[in-house]
């Protein structure tokens, strides 16, 4: 048994086989997964009914087993800030969160460094989050 938050199989061999400078989305429930995303990138659903689990549950658990070096979110085209960006912050203590319209965040999610593909039951409209994996320091 493991004994950190991470438990998911899918989620920890797909994240055991990225490296450094790889990507990892966390959707919301709007996202179009089938066709705005990297074809060779696992895909999991953990969008069990709407509103579970959340972009910020699946969040919560990821802070703990990758570092973190970059977050990118999706923007509307008034430029309005959704409010999920706050919470995004709380739990990315350090990390600017850099902005991307829609067009622009699919072209980002369909590049070849995203490994990992998580859709969620999120409800909240643009709560996708594009996260870069760090760098693990020498112990």
């Amino acid at each position: 048994m493991l004994r950190y938050r991470l438990l998911h199989p899918e989620i920890l061999a797909a994240l055991g086989v990225a490296g450094h400078g790889a990507q990892v989305l966390l959707a919301d429930g709007n996202y179009p997964f089938a066709v705005k995303s990297n074809p060779v990138a696992r895909q999991v659903y953990l969008n069990l009914a709407p509103g579970l689990l959340t972009v910020t549950d699946v969040l919560g658990v990821m802070v703990d087993a990758i570092p973190i070096e970059a977050a990118h979110v999706m923007v509307p085209d008034d430029g309005t800030e959704p409010t999920i960006f706050a919470e995004f912050r709380s739990l990315l203590p350090g990390v600017d969160l850099q902005k991307l319209g829609r067009f622009p965040f699919y072209a980002a999610v369909c590049n070849s460094d995203v490994a990992l593909v998580i859709a969620t039951g999120e409800q909240r409209i643009y709560a996708n989050l594009l996260l870069t994996i760090g760098v693990v320091p020498p112990v």
